[in-house]
């Protein structure tokens, strides 16, 4: 028993080091608190909301499925309401991304698009008319959206309907220019500004139309969904013949562009007229200055630009520094994402409701908001039928009926859109470690943000290690009054889905290993 002891003794020793012991659970636990001081004072971008869309799979959802599964989906996605224990029902998004489909369904088969669910409806007809009952299934997620105080959509085309495109297809077989002739550009503008007036007149205003995606992508090499190219001077002409159709049906709807495929593409690249798009849509010489209807910022995805991380981290510094060059006042917007990687670390492939995918969200969503001072935070599918990582909630691959399944992302992404509602502002975070942002990729990531509408400050913790952490926090430029002592938790991990723990002190907490946790502390 005495040999026993030592031997259990020394590998204690062995399997630890001068920065931390061994918590109960056999993780490392660091001896140290970490203090991260929140100054509320330095103030950096508001924050407008987080979204998703509602491509594909909704058309068949909303359509087809039972009442009762359709509002369960809607609640994860749209509620803001509690359990009686305190968690949040839903993640509440506060943005809807509604995709106004080319008419590939329409044509089935003959599309070119082999998957069904990646196939469109349209609402334009072949006499030029509009049938307002298409999209069904997306409408009632529309409505859904908005009946759960869902208060920002945006309207976007990956193509020009059929009818108007130049070789009668959904994608581009025509190089890397616009599938759109140019005679049809005012066509084009009309039939988006005709279907934003229609849902005005519903009673659901567009905030945003997004008339054009991923230019830099050819889309005739990979036709399994709608899509087109565009260089940056056909992208100009769609916003000026866009901006005059709004303006004639009085909508105050603005344009969002360009819907970059990856973030580099806004500062540099290698698209030959596709790239450099801040320069070209927001510098001196742009031509774009009295364009009424443009939106001041510039959106693009986040896809191919998250590993390693410190290129990760390198590109988005790149990105708010090509901003600040250009138009300091311009705000980003990342506007598109899913796990599409094949790394070391992550790989898209396969379906996994786990932790592991959530923590590379988180972390991305951390690094988005944090270096590239993105406004806005958007997941591509709302609901996905794949088994792929690039859903927040999974169904049965069935058009009429099936399972319902909720995903670690999601809640994830919960931890950022319950709790900073727009018109929330980021503030400066500081660490008494020294550590720089690459230095906390696989370990702590905390950022802060002000509601002064609630008078309220939100943490929110990402602990990429599987080892459990000590910190504490301190608050500062708050008024003389305002103390703060307690705060209110959410953690999700794979155990737990954001769930609410009880009020804890502001020093020496625990962040569970491999979590994501959102500190509310009241003013």
């Amino acid at each position: 028993m005495i040999w026993l002891s030592l031997f259990l003794s020394l590998t204690t020793l062995l399997s630890c080091n001068d920065s931390g012991t061994l918590s109960d659970n056999g993780k490392q636990q660091s001896q140290k608190s970490v203090t991260f001081t929140i100054n509320t004072a330095r103030q950096q971008q508001t924050i407008t909301g987080f979204g998703a869309s509602d491509a594909w799979s909704i058309q068949f959802v909303g359509k087809n499925w039972p009442l009762e599964k359709r509002n369960s989906i809607a609640d994860l996605l749209f509620s803001k309401d509690l359990r009686s224990d305190g968690s949040p029902k839903g993640i509440g998004l506060s943005i809807w991304r509604f995709n106004i489909g080319a008419g590939s369904a329409r044509q089935g088969k003959d599309s070119g698009i082999s998957d069904p669910w990646r196939r469109a409806e349209s609402f334009l007809t072949a006499d030029g008319t509009y049938d307002w009952s298409k999209q069904s299934g997306q409408q009632w997620f529309l409505r859904a959206a908005q009946q759960r105080d869902v208060d920002q959509f945006i309207g976007f085309a990956n193509s020009p309907p059929v009818l108007l495109t130049k070789n009668g297809k959904a994608y581009g077989s025509v190089g890397t220019h616009a599938n759109l002739p140019e005679d049809h550009y005012d066509d084009f503008a009309d039939y988006l500004a005709h279907i934003l007036a229609h849902f005005k007149q519903e009673g659901i205003p567009f905030d945003y139309i997004s008339p054009v995606n991923e230019p830099q992508w050819d889309w005739a090499k990979s036709n399994n969904q709608e899509g087109s190219p565009y260089h940056n001077d056909e992208i100009k002409k769609v916003i000026k013949a866009l901006d005059s159709s709004l303006q004639a049906n009085h909508l105050e709807t603005k344009i969002e562009i360009p819907e970059a495929a990856q973030i580099n593409f806004l500062y540099g690249g290698n698209r030959d007229g596709r790239d450099h798009q801040i320069q070209s849509f927001f510098g001196p010489n742009s031509g774009l200055k009295n364009v009424k209807s443009l939106a001041h910022k510039v959106a693009a995805h986040s896809y191919f630009t998250t590993w390693p991380t410190d290129k990760m981290i390198q590109q988005r510094q790149q990105l708010w520094q090509n901003i600040q060059q250009v138009d300091p006042s311009l705000q980003y917007w990342m506007s598109e994402y899913c796990i599409l990687a094949n790394n070391d670390e992550m790989k898209g492939g396969g379906r996994d409701l786990g932790i592991d995918p959530a923590l590379y969200v988180a972390r991305l969503i951390h690094y988005d908001l944090t270096v590239a001072h993105a406004s806005s935070w958007q997941w591509w599918l709302a609901v996905s039928p794949y088994d792929f990582k690039d859903g927040l909630v999974y169904i049965d691959r069935n058009q009429q009926n099936g399972q319902v399944y909720d995903s670690k992302m999601l809640w994830a992404l919960g931890n950022y859109s319950r709790f900073i509602r727009p018109g929330t502002v980021r503030v400066s975070v500081s660490r008494s470690d020294g550590k720089s942002p690459g230095q906390n990729a696989n370990g702590l990531m905390t950022s802060a943000y002000l509601d002064q509408q609630k008078n309220r400050v939100i943490i929110i913790v990402v602990n990429y290690s599987v080892n459990d952490e000590k910190v504490s926090f301190h608050l500062k430029g708050l008024d003389n009054d305002q103390t703060v002592t307690k705060l209110t938790s959410y953690v999700t991990s794979s155990g737990k889905n954001l769930e609410a723990e009880s009020p804890i002190g502001i020093s020496d907490i625990t962040i569970t290993g491999r979590s994501i946790t959102t500190f509310v502390a009241n003013l």
